[in-house]
């Protein structure tokens, strides 16, 4: 039987530079199960060091937390990759690294990068300068979330700045993306029309959260038979009854 789960398929830890430093793992999947969402991913600025933290917190919750990251593109695009395993995100993180512009990271400046546990007990500080850029293209980070059995999203299509659209003015047709995502600063019927010519996608929505108080705000609805990753894959692809919308 396929039944309704709700997701929130982009949030911040505090080892974003940008996020707010009560965006701890705990707090992450506590707000999340308060809120109602049956589903998260974990997907900070060019790392996945968070991720294994969150789906610990998540342990003795009704809540799955989906492995990710958020990486930009040489074109300064942003796109989400999301994984069954976090062994997958930590093969991206790996190949991210290698080619993240080099330089440490400036707190006052840009923010701290803080590595938590599942107890909310600090690990140590990334010092790598995780607000840049990397030097792979967008079709070289498509082709590798690929390559490790994973889900590439284009983020917040609607931005005008850090998205695919406004960096290139258009999708490429051979940059083959799963799903496009639309902001929480848009309405449906905008993006309807706006983004009329990219239907061919199957679109999410989530909430980019930043801030405790913002997660679940946009969230997108997987008709699934359960909660797990390769039922998302196929509601993308609005395959054998699976499907995913948002309001």
């Amino acid at each position: 039987m396929l039944k309704n789960f709700k997701a929130d398929l982009h949030i911040h830890t505090c080892l974003s530079p940008c996020s707010e430093l009560e965006m701890s793992p705990l707090s992450i999947v506590e707000k999340a199960s308060e809120k109602g969402l049956d589903i998260i991913a974990i997907t900070d600025h060019n790392s996945a060091e968070n991720v294994v933290a969150a789906q610990r917190a998540a342990d003795n919750l009704n809540l799955t937390v989906l492995s990710g990251m958020e990486v930009s593109s040489t074109e300064e695009a942003h796109i989400i990759a999301l994984f069954e395993g976090a062994e997958e995100a930590l093969a991206l993180q790996n190949e991210v690294y290698e080619n993240l512009m080099t330089g440490e990271n400036d707190e006052k400046r840009f923010g701290d990068q803080i590595v938590v546990n599942e107890k909310d007990e600090v690990m140590g500080f990334n010092k790598r300068l995780l607000i840049a850029s990397t030097s792979l293209t967008a079709h070289d980070i498509v082709n590798k979330v690929h390559s490790l059995g994973g889900i590439a999203i284009a983020s917040h299509i609607d931005r005008d700045f850090f998205s695919i659209l406004s960096q290139l003015g258009f999708i490429p047709e051979d940059l083959h993306f799963d799903s496009l995502e639309i902001s929480r600063q848009i309405r449906r019927e905008q993006a309807e029309e706006l983004y009329k010519n990219y239907r061919s996608y199957t679109w999410i929505s989530a909430s980019d959260a930043h801030r405790l108080e913002d997660i679940g705000k946009r969230s997108t609805i997987f008709l699934m038979r359960e909660p797990a990753f390769e039922e998302i894959r196929l509601a993308l692809q609005n395959k054998e009854g699976r499907q995913a919308k948002w309001e």
